[in-house]
């Protein structure tokens, strides 16, 4: 006969190794929701990761120049804005803008 397997509590979570695919779920939040900016605790609590691996994360993140860290701590993408072309156009007599 075996020994029943104690029941683990539903609050209780795993912590989950940081693989290609939750890579892959942190950065698409990031893409999807411009402006995203998240303590290390917050992303830690969004992604169900420990603090070292969450650690672990942002920072290969920062290392790919994919985010930024703000004076407060906070992390947020780096956008890569592409300047405009203007072409400037001489005004002729008459035209108004």
């Amino acid at each position: 006969m075996t020994e029943p397997t104690e029941a683990r509590p539903a609050l209780a979570k795993e912590p989950r190794p940081v693989t290609e695919e939750v890579l892959r779920r942190v950065q698409g939040e990031f893409l999807e929701m411009p402006g995203l900016r998240l303590t290390e605790a917050q992303a830690c609590r969004l992604w169900g990761l420990d603090a070292a691996i969450c650690s672990a994360l942002l920072s290969a993140l920062i290392d790919a120049s994919f985010l930024f860290r703000t004076r407060d701590g906070a992390f947020m993408r780096i956008e890569h804005a592409t300047p405009a072309k203007a072409g400037l156009r001489s005004r002729t007599k008459g035209q108004s803008f």
